[in-house]
């Protein structure tokens, strides 16, 4: 089970890295969660997904890592509702 947590990680933190070389692909996603300054939001979005990957492959680092991954999933969320309003 530890093992595929740090896949995962690995391929959370290599999305969060793809939206700093193809920023476009994820500009109608972000716009869901976000009007304005979508491509500054790309770019946030991005880092946090890196960082929440990265601290899921490492042991130490993973119970962090798992809750950050909450807390974004309810700021993305939250977000996404207030949008459609």
């Amino acid at each position: 089970m530890a093992a595929r947590i740090g896949i995962v990680g690995a391929v959370m933190a290599a999305v969060g890295l793809s939206h700093f070389a193809r920023p476009q692909a994820y500009e109608s996603i972000t716009s869901a969660a976000f009007s304005d300054n979508i491509r500054r939001h790309t770019y946030i979005d991005g880092g946090i997904e890196t960082a929440i990957g990265a601290g899921l492959i490492a042991p130490k680092t993973r119970k962090l890592a798992l809750a950050g991954l909450v807390g974004y999933a309810i700021y993305l969320g939250a977000n996404v509702a207030r949008n459609r309003r």
